[in-house]
């Protein structure tokens, strides 16, 4: 097994481009047990980026990270997302320290805004820092963002990743988003990167993972993070599932896989908007 490959943040931090996404997590409390022994079969295995979010099942996916990281936190890159209803200057600090007490931490690696609400990206970026300054957050970023939001943040502010749907079905943001976000050195941190099971059955996605000895998702998960600028956070509620996802580190796709899936899976030929799931 290969060692987990690494993304330079713009601020020199070093995170693993494999990570752990908690979206749907904690909504089954019989299942909490399974999920809490996944991601601490990722954080073995070194998928130490773990993200998760406020508003996931209303809180209690921090919590539950929050236990399963219980003695691991040193060892863990820690992102979390506060809703844009929080994102005032008044409200930006109880929400990261409400996250916080879930989380069972006193500081949250990377902070992104969940997507763009009515505050003004300049209230929200200020509250970002002064929370920077203060020890809460190691650094912000942002989700959800487009090229149009990303030139509205204030002159000399520098999200540390942009958080987007991307996945081979769900490919506008190549055509200027990703571009853009390469020109200022900002990977992008791609959820849903298998889009949740649905694209596992389209043909071309199976056989090339037949031709490699893999499985669709992990040709998938291997798909987007092909340029090495592109962080994953895809959500594994068993431990098998966190094995078969690690092991798309392992695989490497030929030219004549990606000509494959270009035909099965069309690059865009034109500005669309970002999606959201």
């Amino acid at each position: 097994m290969s060692e987990v490959r690494t993304v330079a943040l713009p601020n020199g931090t070093l995170v693993p481009a494999l990570g752990q996404g908690t979206w749907r997590m904690a909504e089954d409390r019989g299942k909490r047990s399974t999920e809490i022994a996944a991601l601490r079969r990722g954080l073995e295995l070194g998928l130490t980026l773990v993200d998760t979010a406020e508003m996931y099942a209303e809180g209690a996916a921090e919590e539950l990270v929050g236990e399963a990281l219980r003695g691991h936190r040193d060892e863990v890159f820690l992102v979390s997302k506060v809703l844009p209803t929080h994102a005032g200057a008044r409200d930006v600090a109880r929400a990261c320290h409400d996250s916080m007490s879930r989380l069972e931490t006193e500081h949250i690696d990377l902070y992104l805004l969940h997507w763009r609400g009515a505050v003004p990206l300049e209230e929200t970026v200020d509250a970002f820092e002064r929370l920077q300054q203060a020890g809460s957050i190691g650094a912000w970023g942002v989700s959800n963002l487009d090229t149009d939001d990303l030139a509205q943040l204030p002159d000399g502010a520098l999200p540390q990743t942009d958080q987007v749907l991307y996945n081979l079905s769900r490919r506008g943001p190549e055509y200027d988003l990703l571009p853009r976000l390469r020109e200022l050195s900002v990977p992008t941190m791609a959820y849903a990167p298998v889009e949740q099971g649905r694209i596992l059955r389209e043909p071309a996605l199976r056989s090339v993972a037949d031709a490699h000895g893999a499985t669709p998702a992990q040709v998938a998960l291997a798909w987007v993070l092909r340029g090495g600028d592109t962080i994953a956070i895809p959500k594994a509620g068993t431990a098998a599932h966190v094995e078969e996802n690690r092991k798309a580190l392992d695989l490497r796709l030929t030219a004549d896989d990606l000509a494959a899936l270009d035909v099965a899976f069309p690059p865009p030929s034109r500005k669309q908007p970002l999606e959201m799931l």
